[in-house]
């Protein structure tokens, strides 16, 4: 268990340290922790595997809870592990009653969403030898998902964007960037890319942009509402989905998502599933990050510095009411389904990670 022990304590110094940042690159490292923990350990219950993955995932959570990703990757496996004890004991209770003639062989749909959500499999089942692997085979599964990613997204581009349409965006995506680039290539379109200062990372986006051929303009984020009446559509990158359908996303994009509103222009979201949490913003600023105010205000201002006190939050909450669709590996889904997406890929017992 030092091996692994030793794992953990080096992804949670990076976590820490923030050696490791952005939800695809921890979601990334969590995984293939998680799958080196459940294939090295002795377990042979269902409540023995959940424990153990819930105790890295504290330690991991509680690492940097900003990054929340990596939160939705636990409570993804814990799922899965929970699924593949509730099959491996339904396969069990079958042979076992093959003897004996029932009256009614299935169960309505319907059932089994409501009666057997949250339900905790039977440790006293025999469970096969082949649980471990299957377990194991399930998580490569939402690896191999995470690294396709994009591909499931920028599929849908085409039937977003149209030509000669006006595009606005914000700071620099991934997601966003491989999504207007796919739709490019049948479409001509405009892109307007706000600047997301102090970190200017919107300038980064606009290079990579104009490098694929898309006409880019770099605009000032104090611009956005001035030119928000020519556009046609909002295009924006998350850091994270919350339960109720707001965002964390990049410090400005309230601002942007608040004037689409105001000018009745559509505000669509691209992102993966992983980035959806079942958390709910009680308290906004618990999912927020403050860096260095010296890009704001620089040191050498002398007097003005020690009168004033400067905050450079890096993250703005969205509320859900300024987002009309998202765009996911699996489709596209108005904010109001999002309960279904939580419902399917995580269960109720696993929202916090208490043991």
């Amino acid at each position: 268990m030092s091996k692994h022990n030793e794992l953990v304590d080096d992804l949670v110094a990076k976590l820490k340290r923030r050696q490791l940042v952005g939800s695809s690159t921890v979601s990334q490292a969590t995984l293939k922790l998680l799958i080196v923990v459940i294939s090295k350990n002795n377990w042979s219950t269902c409540n023995q595997l959940v424990t153990l993955v819930k105790s890295v995932g504290q330690r991991l959570v509680q690492a940097n809870p900003t990054e929340l990703a990596v939160g939705n990757i636990i409570r993804r496996v814990l799922h899965v592990i929970r699924e593949e004890f509730r099959e491996a004991e339904s396969t069990a209770s079958q042979n076992q009653s093959e003897v004996h003639s029932a009256p009614l062989t299935t169960s309505s749909s319907m059932y089994n969403l409501l009666g057997e959500t949250g339900s905790t499999p039977n440790d006293n089942v025999q469970y096969p030898s082949s649980l471990r692997s299957n377990i194991i085979q399930e998580i490569r599964e939402i690896k191999d998902e995470l690294e396709n990613i994009y591909d499931n997204i920028k599929n849908q581009a085409s039937l977003q964007i149209h030509s000669n349409e006006i595009i606005m965006t914000i700071g620099r995506s991934k997601t966003v960037e491989e999504f207007l680039k796919m739709a490019a290539v049948k479409r001509k379109f405009q892109v307007l890319v706000a600047e997301s200062a102090p970190s200017y990372s919107g300038q980064e986006m606009a290079l990579e942009l104009s490098k694929a051929g898309i006409e880019t303009t770099v605009i000032p984020d104090s611009a956005v509402f001035a030119v928000m009446s020519r556009v046609n559509k909002v295009i924006l990158g998350t850091h994270a989905v919350l339960a109720n359908g707001g965002l964390v996303a990049i410090s400005g994009t309230h601002m942007m998502a608040a004037a689409a509103k105001h000018h009745s222009i559509p505000v669509i979201v691209c992102t993966g599933l992983y980035k959806l949490s079942p958390l709910y913003p009680y308290d906004d600023d618990s999912f927020n990050v403050t860096f260095n105010p010296d890009s704001v205000l620089g040191f050498e201002e002398g007097d003005l510095i020690e009168k004033v006190t400067v905050t450079n939050p890096y993250y703005d909450y969205v509320s859900p009411e300024f987002v009309n669709l998202f765009i996911t590996n699996q489709g596209g889904h108005p904010p109001s389904y999002l309960y279904r997406l939580i419902v399917e890929n995580y269960d109720p017992n696993d929202h916090t990670f208490d043991l």
